[in-house]
């Protein structure tokens, strides 16, 4: 058995890291109790820790995504003290850390939290931090918009206290010499103008983060901005404290690769990914000076190859007989993105179009439309022009030939998107990837109930599963282009943690089956949004057992992001009680709940099979692999806040011991398997580099060829099942892995095996585990 050591020194810590462990830091998990996992990490084989972001955040932010002020750590979770300490346990560990920073966009909730919004209020244009923030000052007669009141009437209900701007608990400041006369002729002399929140939608005139009206676009292109938001990070980077970045939304950006650029140079070239989500067959520019994404990419090849092309059909027919027809995946899409171009963003779909400004013989509302329907159609999140500048062109002929009615304004707009670094084709770029994640990630995906487990960030629900063959080549592309990319298997953003996504997996083995329960569940327990239905049935399955307060707060937020029956603006309650009441009928109904209990029996070991497989594929695909918080035991969360609940260590040092003590555990609930599948292959991440350099397929012969997935990483063989359904049924029969003559040895359960003229034949190999890591013996 390999045994935890620590790597102490500078020179590891600051290269690239063999592997991370992503942590939520925040008031309840804050950077003290982060430093107390230290030494757990180092035993679990990661190298270094890779946190959330850490600097003055919104109160109460649990997240830490809402920067108000870049000068300091936030103190709620530790401030400056606690990220010391932090540091210095890493370091004592031998662990380095991967700081997330955000440079798209700060916290604005409140303004009084927020220095540099709340002088802007103050003094307007004049403010000396007018510049940091992405204001269109014209549009607003010179004040900004803020949609904080609950009606336009509500101008009424202002209030002048302590010498601020009050309404309700929303606090505002008053520009010098302004004071005077009743709080709406103060209102009035403001460098601002607070409107009914409804007008977020058409009347904003300032950059947001998708459409968070408290989170404002900063204008980081700006050396001076860039400056002063990186000054803190950057000191911690040279100090030795930071030794990696993760950079959270590069699509905001007016200049991503400038802002790389910038970036590298100042942290003199430390290892830094970005939170950038491609398309399949999409790559990163090659110019930009990043190691690659945070590997929701990744996390879509291994999801792909864990699931069974054959359901495809039988689970099409039970989502056609549900919706009432086929689904159109790719209109869907547009539909959606129409949605959010015509609704949520519409604020910057206007504001773009005023950045063109007229156009010849097109009239507004055909520019608007033609703008519309380009940013719906978009194939991808953006264009980085001139990169990327194939997925304009053909958006642009997709369109052409769809709405014929927009032809003239498709040609007169077409030569303005294209030129790269103007106002225009900037605006278009850094508006289409807030219109794909809105309306795909955030309405679409939970439209299409076909098979939630590809419904993922980064996935291709559309794509039902892939062969291994298919995973082979991904997987040698990504040596060739990105070697030292992150991959990943859950992340706080992920619609559903890896190993529910492992167990509905085997729903793709047994559609038959499930649709047959599916129906009966339907029958008893009708809903009429049937499809939606299906959603909270697969994720009630996924995620079973799970309190009942955890799948009420799913399904409350599924069916609003879906917006079809009941949306989070207008909530529909009669809806919403039908729709509680099934949740209600699946811990309350005998027969349900019994069914439930047999189904998840049934199914859960074929779910910690395929769990096994993606972790080992995850751990040694090529790349930099993370693990998320909490997920080296088996993890059921759902869509946020669900996947931030609390993780106990103290449960996990425990195992960890076990393990280390020769422990060879069971395939079993207590996911101890899982612990020993990820900390073995960390640990020879860790101490032997030399063993992940390559990719080669291991052939495979046999009845079951197809339901197991073997490669050498240069000096480590990797073996993992797939398909565990079908193994059951028929077992491995005489498949062999055609491995070099010699003998193997096992690093996950110690042991031995001989390769001959026949290979080494799986039913001997795989007996314990559904993977094995194997070296040389």
């Amino acid at each position: 058995m390999t045994q935890p050591i620590q790597v102490p020194g500078s020179e590891r810590r600051r290269g690239t890291p063999a592997a991370t462990y992503r942590l939520q830091v925040h008031a309840g998990f804050p950077l003290q109790d982060a430093a107390d996992v230290a030494g757990y990490l180092a035993d679990l084989g990661v190298t270094h820790a890779y946190s959330s972001p850490l600097l003055r955040s919104a109160e109460g932010s649990t997240h830490g995504y809402d920067t108000v002020d870049h000068a300091h750590v936030d103190e709620a979770r530790g401030g400056q003290a606690g990220f010391d300490r932090f540091v210095a346990a890493l370091h004592e560990h031998g662990l380095g850390l991967v700081l997330d920073l955000v440079p798209n966009h700060m916290g604005v909730d409140d303004p009084s939290a927020a220095p540099w919004w709340w002088d802007v209020l103050q003094h307007g244009r004049g403010s000396a931090h007018a510049a940091a923030f992405d204001i269109d000052w014209e549009f607003g007669g010179g004040k900004v918009r803020i949609p904080v009141l609950g009606s336009g009437d509500d101008v009424a209900k202002l209030e002048v206290v302590d010498g601020e701007l009050r309404y309700y608990d929303n606090r505002f400041p008053i520009a010098p010499g302004t004071e005077q006369g009743t709080p709406q002729d103060v209102h009035a002399r403001q460098h601002y103008e607070l409107v009914d929140w409804r007008r977020a939608d058409s009347d904003l005139n300032y950059r947001r983060f998708f459409a968070i009206n408290t989170l404002a676009g900063l204008r980081v292109e700006d050396p001076a901005i860039f400056d002063a938001t990186h000054e803190l990070v950057l000191r911690f980077v040279h100090d030795g404290a930071v030794d990696g970045l993760r950079i959270d939304h590069p699509d905001g950006l007016a200049d991503p690769k400038g802002y790389l650029d910038r970036l590298a140079e100042a942290s003199e070239n430390r290892w830094t990914v970005v939170e950038k989500i491609l398309e399949p067959g999409e790559d990163l520019p090659d110019s930009w000076a990043t190691a690659g994404t945070t590997g929701y990419d990744a996390l879509a090849e291994v999801d792909e190859v864990l699931v069974d092309p054959a359901g495809e059909a039988a689970l099409t027919a039970l989502d056609t007989e549900l919706t009432g027809g086929p689904v159109d995946y790719a209109q869907l899409v547009r539909t959606c993105k129409r949605e959010v171009t015509d609704g949520m963003l519409g604020s910057e779909v206007a504001r773009l179009v005023r950045v063109i400004g007229e156009l010849p013989g097109i009239d507004r509302a055909q520019q608007t439309e033609a703008l519309a329907e380009l940013l719906a159609t978009f194939g991808v999140y953006r264009s980085y022009l001139p990169d990327g500048r194939e997925h304009l062109d053909a958006t642009v002929a997709a369109v052409r030939e769809r709405r014929p009615d927009l032809v003239p304004a498709l040609d007169a707009l077409h030569p303005v998107l294209s030129q790269a670094g103007t106002e225009a084709a900037t605006r278009f770029e850094q508006t289409s990837g807030p219109v794909m994640a809105k309306g795909v990630e955030d309405s679409a995906y939970y439209r299409w109930a076909r098979f939630v487990a590809l419904n993922e960030v980064g996935g291709d629900p559309a794509r039902f599963g892939s062969t291994v063959a298919e995973f082979h080549e991904a997987q040698a592309r990504r040596l060739a282009r990105y070697p030292q990319g992150m991959t990943t298997l859950s992340t706080h953003d992920t619609k559903r943690s890896e190993d529910v996504r492992a167990r509905l997996a085997v729903l793709a083995e047994i559609p038959t089956e499930w649709a047959q329960l599916v129906r009966g569940w339907l029958g008893r327990h009708p809903l009429a949004d049937r499809s939606l239905a299906h959603l909270v049935w697969q994720n009630l399955v996924g995620a079973w057992p799970l309190s009942p307060e955890r799948a009420h707060a799913y399904v409350e937020k599924a069916a609003r992001e879906a917006g079809t029956s009941t949306t989070w603006t207008n909530p529909v309650q009669e809806f919403e009680e039908q729709l509680h009441a099934l949740v209600d009928a699946a811990f309350d109904d005998p027969a349900t709940t019994a069914e439930i209990d047999a189904f998840v029996t049934r199914i859960a070991p074929l779910g910690w099979s395929n769990s096994l497989s993606q972790k080992l594929l995850q751990l040694t695909m090529p790349g930099v692999p993370d693990v998320y918080q909490g997920t080296e035991l088996w993890d059921f969360s759902l869509v946020d806040p669900d996947n931030r609940r609390p993780v106990d260590y103290a449960l996990r040092r425990t195992l960890l011991a076990s393990l280390d003590g020769g422990e060879v555990p069971a395939v079993d609930e207590t996911g101890a398997a899982k612990l020993l599948v990820t900390s073995r292959t960390l640990r020879a991440r860790r101490d032997h580099p030399e063993w992940f350099t390559g990719y080669e397929p291991v052939g495979v012969i046999g009845s079951a060829a197809e339901q197991v997935i073997a490669y050498d990483r240069g000096g480590v063989v990797v073996v993992a099942t797939r398909l565990p359904a079908r193994l059951a049924a028929d077992g491995w029969g005489d498949t062999a892995l055609q491995l070099p003559n010699g003998a193997w040895r096992d690093l996950f359960t110690g042991g031995r095996a001989v390769s001959d003229v026949a290979g080494v034949a799986l039913d001997r190999l795989l007996t314990r585990l559904p993977v094995a890591l194997l070296v040389r013996d």
